[in-house]
């Protein structure tokens, strides 16, 4: 089959932020997105009654909506839209009693309990997933970067795939599952990887082996549709982007923007080694899922693999590296700030640091935990 890649503007970029609702009394996730969904569309007017807003969402369980920017230039006008959005969303829910919240998941709430969209789609996901699908209440947030040429893509994909534990340390925030504490980081990296097209990517020589493998999936019917393959981080051929979907929900806007100028500048970077003739190292197979491992496991105090030699570093170690050699970059873009971001947050702690703070500073009531990240939520 023939995988066409759409036109896109190198190095531009799109957010989708995924946001809970919860119960301002209890803290307790409330299955509202629909009545939410359809204030929103109210409000917004000029929409048809069967066309979907712009940039507010629905998702697969009823307790989640999903903001999504518009192709973006920087980083700043990403935030902006983001954060215009949200206020959109609160005009709504705040006269419900209800409060916004963004982390990997939700410290305390029964993953069973929690209904899904009436969708057939997402209906078909949890029949042919059972257990594992119905344990799905996560949350995360994805960035898109534009490419200018198809060629660029699974190289690119591969280089970001080289940064997972990076990104994985950063946003770290899935610590408590139904009241108890895992002991990891990111309880959500290795509970979505469970998902039979979630995970890892593949590594591919030629776009033609992606599009055999894309054949293959549809043919025996593990997929319907391309989008079902919800790898950590995918070339996205309908938008001409590579996809960074390795990030656990984050509660501030200030720390999304760090994420999305990372992405923005090591996609940038890579394009440019590519279009000088370089090429992008390929991460063994194994050291992939070690350093996913580590890094879900031990957060900012992961020792990372760096290369095919086994060479070893501390995550945060390799990060400040990283950012001294992006900052070119960085004021190229125009991200130079939120780029600084990645070390406020590197020395601010990670969002798994700050609940396991807060729930030992309330004698462990997650609620506690909750409110705290609804309080971050409203950070600018």
């Amino acid at each position: 089959m023939q995988i066409d890649f759409a036109d896109s503007r190198q190095s531009t970029l799109g957010v989708e932020w995924e946001v809970a609702l919860v119960d301002h009394h209890s803290g307790d996730l409330r299955s509202v997105a629909q009545q939410v969904l359809e204030g929103v569309h109210a409000a917004h007017g000029g929409l048809a009654p069967d066309e979907e807003h712009p940039h507010v969402k629905q998702e697969l369980l009823l307790n989640t909506v999903e903001i999504v920017t518009d192709v973006c230039d920087t980083v700043r006008q990403a935030k902006t839209q983001l954060h215009e959005n949200l206020g959109v969303i609160r005009e709504v829910t705040d006269p419900m009693g209800i409060d916004l919240y963004s982390a990997g998941s939700h410290p305390f709430a029964s993953p069973k309990l929690q209904p899904v969209t009436d969708q057939e789609r997402y209906a078909k996901l949890i029949d042919r997933t059972q257990w594992w699908g119905q344990q799905m209440v996560i949350y995360g947030v994805h960035v898109h970067v534009g490419l200018d040429r198809r060629d660029k893509a699974l190289p690119v994909v591969d280089g970001l795939m080289n940064y997972q534990p990076h990104f994985q340390a950063l946003s770290a925030s899935s610590p408590f599952w139904g009241g108890e504490d895992t002991g990891y980081a990111s309880h959500r990296a290795l509970m979505f990887q469970q998902l039979p097209t979630a995970g890892l990517p593949y590594h591919f020589e030629t776009w033609s082996q992606f599009e055999g493998y894309v054949a293959d999936m549809l043919h025996t019917g593990v997929i319907d549709d391309i989008s079902e393959i919800r790898w950590d981080v995918r070339p996205v051929p309908r938008f001409g982007t590579v996809e960074m979907r390795i990030c656990d929900g984050l509660s501030s806007l200030q720390d999304i923007g760090a994420i999305a100028a990372l992405t923005q500048c090591l996609v940038d970077d890579m394009s440019t080694t590519l279009d000088h003739g370089g090429s992008i190292d390929v991460m063994p197979p194994w050291h992939r899922t070690e350093n996913k491992w580590r890094a879900a496991r031990y957060g900012m105090d992961a020792i990372i693999i760096l290369n095919a030699a086994g060479d070893e570093m501390l995550v945060t170690d390799h990060l400040m590296r990283e950012l001294d050699r992006l900052e070119p970059v960085a004021r190229k873009l125009g991200c130079s700030d939120e780029l600084a971001d990645v070390e406020r947050i590197i020395r601010g702690g990670a969002g798994y640091q700050w609940q396991r703070k807060i729930a030992a500073a309330n004698s462990g009531d997650l609620r506690a935990v909750v409110k705290d990240n609804i309080a971050r939520m409203h950070i600018a």
